[in-house]
């Protein structure tokens, strides 16, 4: 199995995020990836991935993943069946930090108990 078949996952999930500058280089037993995510969520979830596949230090890949926008960790647009809470838990892995993502909204949302489907909100960086 070749480096570039073992972390396919890896690659998989740059073009789904639309990764620019990406490029993929098999050199002496090592695959060198990088690019640029938008979010920091996406460059997390591809470094999850990673370490999925590596472990939490893997020998055989490098990769230099930037990310272009460092003003708030992601966009989530709202699902029918979601809660600030149930989005905060998915982002950040705590419920409880719903009300971070209420007030970088308070443009588009007037009561954290309140969210419609479609509404496209920023989950500030933690």
């Amino acid at each position: 199995m070749s480096l570039q078949d073992k972390y396919r996952p890896v690659l998989n999930l740059g073009q789904e995020f639309n990764v620019t500058d990406g490029y993929v280089e098999e050199l002496d037993g090592v695959l060198k990836i990088g690019g640029t995510a938008q979010t920091q969520y996406q460059k997390n979830k591809m470094w999850d991935k990673i370490k999925e596949i590596g472990g939490e230090k893997p020998s055989d890949l490098k990769a230099d993943i930037k990310v272009a926008i460092t003003d708030y960790y992601h966009k989530h647009t709202v699902q029918s069946g979601d809660s600030l809470s149930k989005i905060a838990k998915h982002y950040y892995d705590d419920a409880s930090k719903y009300m971070q993502i209420f007030n970088a909204n308070t443009d588009v949302l007037k009561n954290p108990d309140v969210i419609h489907p479609g509404q496209e909100l920023v989950i500030p960086n933690a």
